[in-house]
């Protein structure tokens, strides 16, 4: 008896080790894309600029505001985030035209690495979340 009181225990124990770290990779694939991005880019002359987008995630859905080079503000609309992947695009003014970027890319822990489509052009589009923003 008290062999089997034994086992008993033990594969309780390891039930309850292996719900436990279930749990924990559940938590690790709903990493949240809530909090500010930072990255660099070339403009036409080769110089580089900074860019930022202030995400917030709220379920499947992600709002926010992507700061240009001049400063300039623009909303983020039609953002998602599902299975790990963000996408969202912006809509801005350019010598009198609109432009569109579409941003999408696989989210991993601090850093997203996808591509951004302006037109018939994709570029790479790697950001890091500010360390201040966990």
């Amino acid at each position: 008896m008290k062999s089997n009181a034994g086992w008993l225990k033990l594969l309780a124990i390891a039930a309850l080790l292996g719900f436990f770290c279930a749990t924990l990779q559940a938590e690790d694939k709903k990493a949240s894309a809530t909090g500010t991005w930072k990255w660099t880019r070339k403009n036409q002359n080769g110089d580089e600029q900074q860019l930022q987008v202030k995400l917030k995630q709220d379920g499947d859905k992600l709002t926010g505001t992507l700061t240009g080079p001049g400063g300039n503000d623009v909303e983020v609309k039609e953002g998602k985030v599902k299975d790990g992947e963000v996408s969202f695009q912006v809509t801005f003014e350019r010598d009198g035209n609109e432009i569109t970027a579409k941003f999408h890319g696989k989210l991993d822990g601090d850093k997203i690495k996808g591509k951004v489509e302006v037109g018939d052009r994709k570029l790479d589009w790697e950001p890091t979340r500010a360390k201040d923003d966990k």
